[in-house]
């Protein structure tokens, strides 16, 4: 990737400091710019949080942009703004937690209490139907996600997930694809167990007999072996993100003394 460095001196901050701008020029990024800051001694700095807790205390850095270098009045302004308003909201939804009884307010010179009644023991209560039960739902509507791909930042699409043998889609146009987006969406959306369609007859008429509580696949069993294979592959998968974290930060240790050798040299 070809990138274009510009550094200059930042007025904003205490004497010394310098400003680095990188555009890249080529890429699928390409026009895009990353800023950096460096202190006199020459360590950088990504972010404003990180220049903050450098900082400290020193420098007010309530309106400065982090991306132009440059203190913004205006944005100190809106910040206060939003805060005075976030104050008066919460100011006006407060919960009156008094528990005092409720005083009728008659024509009478004296002041008679309310009795509260907190429950009739002789009314039964009725429930919402409509809202206790589940709301339905459209059958089959996992055939909606099908054709969509997961791509990574370099759009790219990612491979798709092998699911095990035992795991059989059923219903119209069924597929593996819409079987993986079934079970997704079913480990998502409820705390239920997935077991499947346990009903014989929802193969013969899944229009009439489908548990929509459950994905589109046949009835299943989980054993041990099943267990111990998945913790396997999770272990293996932990190795690998370990490994690659560790390259990634011997890269970046690597990219810093490389960044304060140069800018010693200059």
């Amino acid at each position: 990737m070809i990138m274009e460095r510009k550094r200059m001196d930042c007025p904003a901050l205490p004497p010394g400091w310098k400003k680095e701008e990188v555009i890249r020029k080529s890429g699928l990024s390409a026009g895009k710019s990353d800023v950096y800051y460096f202190s006199p001694s020459g360590k950088k700095f990504r972010s404003k949080p990180q220049l903050s807790r450098y900082l400290g205390n020193s420098v007010d850095l309530g309106c400065f942009d982090f991306r132009t270098g440059k203190n913004m009045p205006s944005k100190m302004q809106k910040n206060k703004l939003r805060l005075r308003n976030d104050h008066l909201n919460l100011s006006k939804g407060k919960l009156d937690l008094n528990t005092a009884l409720p005083i009728r307010q008659t024509a009478s010179i004296f002041k008679q209490p309310v009795t509260k009644v907190v429950n009739h023991p002789g009314n039964k209560v009725k429930t919402d139907l409509q809202r206790a039960t589940e709301q339905p739902r459209q059958l089959f509507w996992e055939r909606r996600l099908k054709g969509l791909r997961s791509s990574d930042i370099t759009e790219q699409v990612l491979r798709t997930m092998e699911l095990p043998k035992g795991l059989q889609s059923m219903g119209p146009d069924a597929g593996e694809e819409t079987l993986l987006s079934a079970i997704a969406s079913a480990l998502h959306m409820s705390s239920a167990p997935i077991t499947g369609q346990t009903s014989a007859a929802a193969e013969k008429n899944p229009a009439i007999w489908l548990n929509t509580s459950q994905p589109l696949c046949k009835a299943f069993t989980i054993t041990d072996e099943h267990i111990r294979e998945q913790e396997l592959k999770v272990h293996q998968a932990r190795r690998s993100l370990e490994e690659a974290l560790m390259v990634d930060g011997l890269a970046r240790a690597a990219e810093s003394l490389r960044e304060m050798t140069e800018g010693k040299a200059a």
